[in-house]
């Protein structure tokens, strides 16, 4: 039920939204050293992600009130805190660049900040709630107590995150569909490990968001989500991986997340030492668009991909765990 209504709320709005934004001329601008084949992508619309971000803090209320009969946990108020704190952040990186005319957006350094104050203030919300400092080791009964070293965990993992994520949304449908893999898999493991009835119905609010997001923006696509959306779904994910007490299996479940990250540490790393490029392209998605592979090819094999990091995930924390 929960799917289904963030599905439905996404569907209904979007092609009301998606004219909105055509009729604001808030349309993508496309990197020019970007593939070539993505020019015909300029003035898509972008932002995007004000919808998702909506839909799932509708859904997410209803269901949490349906179920419970109140809106008093923290753990639901906290998920939306970093889903709307990491979505503004992006939504005014998406408003300088379509509205002000300025390619880059916000400054890293602005955003940088942006996002660790946010995390910080996550920090600071659970270690209030006598939230654990320690984290598990998957598959074993080992924890590693790290007290204030929890803080820098939390700071990494969701500025991480938020840019892991953010990197992943580079073509049609393809972050859409490798998210909503990840967030229904942290919704499995959050009912099963520890019943978390608030963040299992925020995983799940997610998936229908995204589902119904997915008929807008699967190749070719009408409305790009945009940093608005990217960096509020990365937040988000974390959160929930320090929520569940899952934070290891996060560079699992987000695996491909991991992946595209690295392939753009690698390429700069490489180029900038010895002057050449692992990849035709980084983030590794464009690299096998340039080696002659469609669009929807790619983004289907990461979608399995996804999938099969997920099976992996939810294989060591309930089999071996």
């Amino acid at each position: 039920m929960t799917i289904l209504i963030g599905f439905l709320i996404t569907v209904l709005l979007s092609p009301i939204f998606i004219p909105f934004l055509r009729r604001l001329k808030y349309g993508q601008s496309i990197r020019e050293e970007g593939p070539q084949s993505h020019q015909k992508k300029t003035g898509t619309p972008t932002m995007g992600g004000i919808v998702i971000v909506f839909s799932v803090v509708v859904t997410a209320c209803i269901m949490s009130y349906k179920y419970t009969g109140n809106l008093q946990s923290y753990e639901l108020w906290l998920l939306i805190f970093v889903l709307l704190g990491y979505g503004f952040l992006g939504f005014l990186d998406d408003f300088i660049k379509v509205a002000m005319k300025r390619n880059l957006g916000l400054t890293s350094k602005q955003k940088m900040i942006g996002q660790i104050i946010i995390a910080l203030i996550f920090y600071f919300i659970i270690r209030n709630q006598g939230f654990s400092t320690a984290i598990e080791i998957p598959g074993t009964t080992f924890e590693l107590e790290l007290g204030w070293g929890y803080a820098i965990l939390i700071i990494f993992m969701l500025v991480g995150s938020s840019n892991a994520v953010n990197l992943t949304d580079g073509l049609d449908g393809l972050l859409a569909g490798t998210a909503a893999i990840a967030f229904g898999t942290f919704g499995i493991l959050a009912w099963h490990t520890s019943s978390q009835t608030e963040v299992t119905i925020f995983s799940l609010a997610v998936v229908g968001a995204l589902l119904g997001f997915l008929v807008f923006n699967a190749h070719p696509a009408k409305v790009f989500m945009g940093d608005t959306g990217s960096l509020a779904l990365g937040g988000a994910i974390a959160a929930i991986a320090i929520l569940t007490k899952l934070e290891v299996l996060l560079v699992i479940i987000g695996g491909v997340f991991v992946i595209e990250t690295l392939s753009v540490i690698i390429q700069v790393a490489s180029f900038k030492t010895t002057g050449k490029r692992i990849f035709k392209m980084s983030p590794l998605h464009h690299h096998y668009e340039l080696l002659g592979w469609s669009e929807w090819r790619v983004v289907t094999t990461f979608w399995l991909i996804g999938l099969i990091f997920s099976a992996l995930g939810i294989y060591i924390e309930v089999w071996l765990g």
